[in-house]
């Protein structure tokens, strides 16, 4: 198996992105996956390198990648040292970021298989919404999966809140990071391009307009993402196929640092089911 890990995306005027790449050498043509992580997440939390193995082994080529403001950095991609790329996030530059890697695939860069079939999105998330609104608008997306996926961005926001009034005058609220204790910035920024992009945005219409195969994973137990999310997303598409895990949590009860050598049950649940259903 070929892994290469953090491969840089250089474009000009905008933040680089790191990426791995995980296939095995084939003359064959090899379907491409792309993964994308949530908030607050990066490509190297818990047992994802075990879920990039384990598509290889399946015979895809598996690319996972660092939005360009996730906060993290070249050098450490992995805690969240650039809070100020952080603050500066929004939906839109998540969408802009996949388009680049999209373009990248395209243009026949050495870290990809020369041979490629076709390309499948996956999201876990907040990276379940960006990759529902990208693989809808994106002729080149031949399937599109969600593990623990939300819904809907502009709920998140809690408009007419006292936080929101708050976030709104000051510019600027905080939000704590449960695993490294900092308090992370989101700039009033954020808000202002959801609104000024609300339509894009909007998960529903999206999933409504989909042409394309969709398959919705979501764990029984997620406390972080509803259930009722998942079965919203499904009720717009009742082609796409939903899978409930029973006694999942939000990450299929993984953990970060994941320590052992094999995925925990569930989340081998959720990768099977993907497998099955990109086959």
């Amino acid at each position: 198996m070929l892994i290469r890990k953090n491969q840089i995306l250089q474009s000009k005027n905008k933040k680089p992105i790191l990426f791995d790449v995980y296939y095995k050498e084939t003359n064959e043509k090899q379907p491409l996956i792309i993964f994308c992580h949530g908030y607050k997440g990066f490509k190297d939390w818990g047992a994802w390198h075990l879920v990039a193995e384990a598509f290889a082994k399946a015979e895809f080529c598996f690319l996972k990648f660092n939005f360009s403001h996730n906060g993290g950095t070249m050098e450490n991609p992995i805690d969240f040292p650039d809070l100020e790329a952080f603050a500066e996030n929004n939906f839109s530059l998540e969408l802009d970021d996949l388009d680049r890697v999209l373009n990248e695939i395209e243009s026949g860069n050495e870290n990809f298989p020369s041979k490629i079939s076709t390309i499948s999105l996956i999201g876990h998330s907040r990276g379940g919404g960006i990759v529902l609104i990208k693989a809808e608008e994106d002729s080149r997306i031949h399937k599109v999966v969600t593990w623990a996926g939300v819904s809907d961005f502009k709920a998140r926001f809690q408009e007419g809140t006292e936080e929101f009034k708050s976030w709104k005058e000051t510019g600027v609220t905080h939000v704590e990071n449960s695993r490294t204790k900092q308090l992370l910035p989101h700039n009033f920024q954020f808000y202002k391009d959801f609104k000024e992009n609300q339509e894009r945005l909007s998960i529903q219409r999206a999933v409504k307009n989909m042409q394309i195969p969709m398959l919705i994973v979501h764990g029984s137990e997620d406390p972080t993402v509803s259930q009722k999310e998942a079965m919203a997303i499904h009720s717009w598409n009742p082609k796409s196929v939903l899978e409930i895990i029973q006694g999942a949590d939000h990450v299929f009860n993984a953990k970060h640092p994941w320590e052992e050598t094999s995925l925990p049950d569930n989340l081998k649940s959720a990768l099977q089911k993907t497998i099955d259903f990109l086959k």
